[in-house]
């Protein structure tokens, strides 16, 4: 809204010209989110105290965790509300991919609300039942990847691109869709089950936001994306105005979501912000670069796949507990030291996703 009004003042006075680089609105959006955020935080903690919005801990989990009981949590709406609002204001609305995008944390992040819904309003401690949470992520998924595939616009359509080889694509042909919502509805699960001790996922989509903006940014230069071989995507470049908003957004509720949690973001800013990442991934074709930059979640997912697999299949648990950050907690590592080691493999994982650019 605000790029087109600023920038038709270009005529005017020509240094609105610079609303038209991507690097500025994107800084622009960075900021915006996280003043929205930092902000607007500590009135929501209120409001969400004073209608008992708060966090249920379960007593099967570390003991260290039972002190969070009474924590509001639902924070992912303030987060979801920065980003969209920066990206409304920033963006340009006119380019699918950042209506694609919006309609994709929306959406995953409203089926992230029933779930919270039903938990601290309905007092129902397992919240949305596992198959219709399933069943609703595929559903947005398949309309995501319905999308994609009949796109006549798209010249990589059902195009699995491979990292450190030029320009190495498998076509996929129909399975293209039930692998776009393999990732996607992974995605938005993986990062769900990070989120269950402070600031340790929402730390790590801000990684990951960096880390795919770069990627993103490049994937819709010309000149970058030649140079360094990668595939090169008309009008991708602006959704590194929405990866801005997702990291500032992330900076600003981090500062509350931080040890000890003043809010959690719950359900709904955990499937939305993991359905957004699975969805930038899919749309810049760098759903391998995906399980790279974001390490942490798939590592997650796992642990608690190998634990449920292995107490079914034998009655023995691999793990002390899963997700896999809890075990390290059984086994008496200090919460806070827990993140920050997860933060640093985040940090180095990012880093070699984008060594993927130059390995080719």
């Amino acid at each position: 809204m605000l790029y087109k009004l600023f920038y038709s003042l270009y005529e005017v006075y020509f240094p609105f010209n610079v609303f038209r680089y991507i690097t500025f609105r994107t800084a622009l959006a960075t900021i915006t989110a996280l003043i929205i955020t930092f902000v607007m935080a500590p009135w929501l903690i209120e409001k969400l105290k004073q209608h008992s919005l708060t966090q249920h801990v379960r007593y099967d989990g570390p003991q260290t965790h039972l002190n969070k009981s009474g924590t509001p949590t639902m924070g992912g709406i303030l987060i979801i509300f920065s980003v969209v609002i920066s990206v409304l204001m920033w963006g340009d609305l006119s380019n699918k991919y950042i209506l694609i995008m919006i309609a994709a944390i929306l959406g995953f992040g409203m089926i992230g609300f029933i779930d919270d819904y039903l938990k601290a309003i309905k007092k129902d401690p397992k919240g949305l039942r596992g198959w219709y949470k399933i069943g609703l992520q595929i559903a947005l998924a398949a309309g995501i990847g319905m999308l994609f595939y009949y796109d006549p616009n798209d010249p990589f359509t059902a195009q699995l691109s491979i990292p450190f080889f030029k320009k190495w694509l498998i076509d996929l042909g129909w399975f293209y869709i039930p692998f776009l919502i393999l990732v996607i509805v992974g995605s938005s699960n993986a990062v769900n089950l990070t989120d269950g001790i402070d600031g340790l996922a929402i730390g790590l989509v801000g990684i990951a936001s960096l880390a795919n903006g770069a990627l993103v940014y490049i994937s819709g230069h010309v000149g970058f994306s030649q140079y360094l071989h990668v595939l090169y995507l008309p009008g991708i470049g602006e959704l590194t105005v929405f990866c801005g908003a997702m990291f500032g957004a992330a900076l600003g509720f981090l500062w509350y979501n931080s040890y000890p949690a003043e809010i959690f973001m719950g359900d709904v800013g955990s499937l939305g912000l993991g359905g957004a990442l699975g969805t930038l991934a899919v749309l810049t074709k760098q759903e391998i670069v995906l399980a790279v930059v974001g390490g942490i979640f798939v590592v997650e997912a796992f642990s608690v796949m190998i634990q449920v697999a292995s107490f079914k299949l034998t009655g023995k648990r691999v793990f002390k507990m899963a997700p896999i950050h809890h075990h390290f907690e059984v086994k008496g590592m200090p919460e806070p030291k827990v993140i920050v080691r997860f933060w640093i493999v985040g940090i180095i994982l990012a880093l070699l996703s984008l060594t993927t650019l130059k390995v080719r």
